[in-house]
């Protein structure tokens, strides 16, 4: 299990948010989550799209929305989508408090400017591994590897050598 994995599980994530609300005195009311689906895009978040919706029909019974970091909230492409729906929230009344982060989501000029950056950067995280992924998968191809499960039905492996002999 990488360190990554570790620190984004679902329930370390979990967690760090009780911790935070405790340390702090929130009660936590609800839960939104959207374990295990990508953040590049509000369709297939349907914890996500839920909150949003809630938030708009005014059928809220908390103030505040704990997210672990800011790429939790999401890695949009267009980082301005990730702002919108923020705003959305706080334009209700509800505000977004980043658990894990080094900078109080307090509307101050330096926050703003790191949480920027910040969604910026959870995007463009994005892109590289999604580049570097197809990179990986296109070496394994052309080094004789099929992609995407096992060989298909009536096809077997075959190993060969620099010179296309067979080998074992």
């Amino acid at each position: 299990m990488s360190t990554d994995h570790q620190k984004y599980s679902t329930e370390n994530q979990a967690d760090a948010i009780r911790q935070y609300a405790e340390a702090r005195g929130i009660e936590i009311i609800r839960t939104y989550a959207d374990a295990g689906k990508s953040g590049l895009k509000i369709e297939g978040r349907d914890a996500l799209r839920q909150l949003i919706e809630d938030v708009q029909a005014g059928d809220t019974d908390f103030t505040i929305v704990l997210v672990y970091d800011v790429s939790r909230w999401g890695r949009f492409q267009d980082a301005d989508e990730s702002a919108y729906y923020e705003y959305i929230c706080r334009r209700a009344g509800i505000a977004v408090q980043y658990c894990a982060e080094q900078f109080e989501n307090d509307g101050s000029p330096v926050s703003t400017i790191v949480k920027g950056v910040k969604r910026a950067m959870a995007g463009e995280y994005s892109r590289e591994l999604s580049t570097k992924v197809f990179a990986g998968q296109g070496r394994l191809i052309e080094k004789g590897f099929r992609q995407g499960g096992p060989a298909g039905f009536g096809l077997r492996r075959t190993l060969i050598d620099e010179h296309g002999a067979v080998k074992g």
